[in-house]
């Protein structure tokens, strides 16, 4: 990310007014005899070395200053807003604890009274940024915990007994909501909009941050079927917004890990969220983890029919099977039937009987013979 146009200008400007002014005031050291052109006027001589000058810092300051300015600006794009605020917060605290701890230091004898009380305020603010930046997530829940366990009612004036009506505590008439974190294969994937519409859950449905950028690199991308994937997952999360029974929530949590997986799964572990997936291997990860997963492909192979041996099914064979006399057709659920001897009716339609049902983790496959 780039510093704006408007920024390079505030940056000149600012460059030019810095040097002019250190011209200025530095114009009196320069010797006069050391000028090739002898200067009488003072006035004269001062305005030329604060013009110099203020030329320099416009040309020089915009190129000193936009590399870390760029890097800061990278890095602060990455952050959430709570993890921001929660390193401001802890370089304030520093500063703060460390200005206290330097009252008595500035008693000391020379040089020490000069030098102490700085260094450690700079300790003190660096030892609460690195705090709140490595433990911001646990003390914003302990806090946000005893904010949600404190009786409102007492300090708002309601009577004891009465429940407050903006209230989000949870209470026996009104269940506790699960909380159903997203990833982005089951967004692209789009059943789980049909499934909300439905009513069947009821949870509240969480998309971080992190993974609508994924799904925003994946619309930019330059391959045409993954930039068709990402707009499609764009349009389920519109239409999920817009039509599911179930909340959605955009989160600005965040999870110190490279890996879109690894910060789903931490996220998950965290808060005590469930994954709502389609990824067979994200599934397996988080279980392994100890996080808790609902896979919408299971859920499919669920409520699909039951079929059983003995049953007749109606189905068109549309290619060979492994071996030579199968053929291997589906059901409109997307169930695979291997036709035994059904190698020879390629683009027909034929009516069968079941022989066998097995269960796989990727779905049912039903075999059968004419």
């Amino acid at each position: 990310m780039r510093i704006p146009a408007s920024l390079h200008w505030v940056l000149r400007l600012c460059g030019g007014i810095l040097l002019g002014t250190l011209g200025w005031a530095a114009a009196d050291l320069v010797p006069r005899s050391a000028l090739p052109v002898p200067l009488d006027t003072p006035l004269l001589f001062h305005s030329l070395v604060t013009v110099i000058l203020g030329v320099v810092g416009i040309i020089v300051f915009p190129w000193l200053l936009a590399p870390p300015l760029n890097a800061l600006i990278e890095r602060l794009s990455q952050l959430s807003v709570a993890q921001i605020i929660a390193d401001f917060i802890g370089v304030v605290t520093g500063l703060a604890v460390g200005a206290l701890i330097a009252i008595p230091l500035g008693y000391l004898p020379d040089p020490f009274r000069q030098v102490l009380p700085l260094v450690t305020a700079l300790i003190f603010a660096n030892i609460g940024f690195l705090l709140m930046n490595a433990r911001y997530r646990e003390i914003f829940a302990a806090v946000n915990f005893r904010l949600r366990a404190a009786p409102r009612g007492a300090e708002e004036g309601v009577p004891r007994g009465k429940s407050d009506p903006d209230s989000e505590q949870d209470t026996p008439e009104s269940p506790v909501r699960e909380r159903l974190l997203l990833d982005t294969s089951v967004i692209i994937d789009g059943r789980i909009a049909d499934i909300c519409t439905t009513g069947f859950v009821r949870g509240e449905l969480i998309v971080p941050r992190f993974v609508l950028a994924e799904l925003q690199r994946i619309a930019d991308s330059s391959d045409g079927l993954r930039r068709a994937r990402g707009r499609r997952g764009l349009e389920v999360l519109k239409r999920l917004q817009k039509d599911s029974l179930a909340p959605v929530r955009i989160t600005d949590d965040d999870a110190r890990a490279r890996e879109v997986d690894e910060k789903l799964v931490m996220l998950a572990k965290e808060h005590g969220w469930l994954i709502l997936t389609n990824d067979f291997n994200l599934n397996k990860v988080a279980s392994l983890q100890g996080a808790q997963v609902l896979n919408i492909n299971e859920l499919a192979n669920a409520v699909k029919a039951v079929v059983l041996p003995g049953e007749s099914l109606q189905v068109q064979v549309i290619q060979r099977g492994k071996d030579y006399d199968q053929g291997v057709g589906y059901l409109e659920d997307g169930t695979m039937v291997v036709v035994e001897g059904g190698g020879a009716f390629l683009e027909k339609t034929l009516d069968v009987t079941v022989t066998k049902v097995l269960q796989t983790a990727a779905g049912r496959m039903i075999f059968a013979k004419p």
